[in-house]
């Protein structure tokens, strides 16, 4: 069981870094300091990360936790190398003093409006498809 529980433990640890980070990131892309390029990133990401509404839903087996467990992260540590390493540490240390997370309303509105150009796009397949 120790071995159970040291692993529970580091994917505990992880969680937290990832939350983390993704405040960390928030910070970078609304940062002037931050370059141009890891400001796109960051913000997208960040963006996608805090959004309410996940790209893949949850309650899609499998599917829905890949973004979670595999897209988010990667989008993370794309971000994380782009800004400056002394930036960064400083924008972590500010999200660790941070006891809420942001939600990004831009994240919302950007999912939103891709689940609706796939409505639109199948709608549009269908009419041709009856017609």
């Amino acid at each position: 069981m120790p071995a159970i529980d040291q692993l529970l433990e580091r994917a505990g640890e992880w969680a937290r870094a990832v939350k983390r980070d993704v405040v960390a990131i928030w910070l970078a892309a609304r940062d002037a300091r931050t370059p141009l390029l890891a400001k796109i990133v960051a913000a997208a990401v960040a963006a996608y990360a805090l959004s309410p509404v996940d790209l893949i839903p949850d309650f899609i087996p499998v599917l829905g936790y890949l973004d979670d467990l595999l897209i988010v992260p990667l989008g993370i540590m794309l971000a994380v190398k782009l800004v400056p390493p002394d930036l960064m540490c400083e924008f972590r240390q500010v999200a660790a003093e941070r006891s809420g997370k942001p939600v990004s309303r831009a994240g919302l509105i950007m999912i939103a409006s891709l689940w609706l150009a796939v409505a639109l796009f199948i709608a549009l397949l269908i009419t041709r498809w009856i017609w």
